[in-house]
């Protein structure tokens, strides 16, 4: 059985974490992302093999499983923040970010199911804390990761027994795309006093999870959306 797991988006904060987290544990990984420097210099501190694919280009996925065909799990590391009020949203704005963030997720487990299943591996997606929780000018992300929220039940049920599938959604995390928001102190001061917790997220802290999800410690789980949020989803 293969013992590989596949990271897409692996030069964000998450996906780089997630991949220290599971090199360091003993596992074998496959790194994908668009940045071949960026990409290149992560698999080379962890030893691990990589592909340069960008998840917006057509036929992506086959680039990827020219470079590796059996894998244990795959995480779908990538996401966007795309922030505009209902007036200015358009429909590209919507097309690409379904793009991103849903159909490329899906032409990824697609392309690896019959491995997912022989292995009995396990698939990690990502949403948001506002796919649940209204947040004005969320139009367009919300609403994507709700449908990435659907997609993880409906596989869930749909892969049972042999393919677990869960999500992560975690509230703003200190990252690259979140770097515009995050660049003034006093506004990054007040997004991290409107969690419970009183401060940002970390990619390591979704990471931490995505690993749990991804693995076998996690084997009696599937189908499941969990928050990794500082508390805001639930708490006041």
């Amino acid at each position: 059985m293969s013992e590989k797991y596949l990271i897409f988006g692996a030069t964000g904060s998450v996906g780089s974490s997630l991949a220290e987290q599971l090199k360091n544990s003993g596992n074998d990984i496959h790194l994908v992302a668009r940045n071949e420097i960026e990409v290149k210099a992560i698999a080379e501190k962890l030893g691990c093999s990589y592909t340069v694919a960008d998840v917006l280009e057509d036929g992506f996925i086959e680039k990827v499983k020219s470079d590796i065909s059996d894998i244990k799990g795959v995480a779908y590391c990538v996401g966007s923040i795309d922030l505009k009020p209902l007036r200015m949203v358009t429909e590209a704005d919507m097309n690409k970010c379904m793009k991103l963030n849903l159909y490329s997720a899906i032409e990824a487990i697609k392309g690896f199911q019959e491995s997912l299943k022989k292995n009995k591996g396990s698939v990690v997606l990502f949403s948001t804390v506002a796919a649940q929780r209204g947040f004005t000018n969320h139009t367009i992300i919300a609403s994507a990761k709700a449908a990435v929220e659907g997609l993880t039940v409906t596989l869930a049920a749909e892969f049972a027994p042999h393919i677990r599938v869960n999500c992560i959604a975690p509230s703003l995390s200190k990252s690259k795309i979140a770097e515009p928001m995050l660049k003034n102190p006093a506004i990054a001061e007040g997004i991290a006093k409107a969690h419970p917790l009183k401060r940002l997220g970390e990619g390591k802290d979704s990471a931490a999870l995505a690993k749990f999800l991804i693995t076998e410690e996690s084997s009696w789980i599937t189908g499941q959306i969990i928050a990794v949020d500082g508390g805001r989803s639930k708490l006041s």
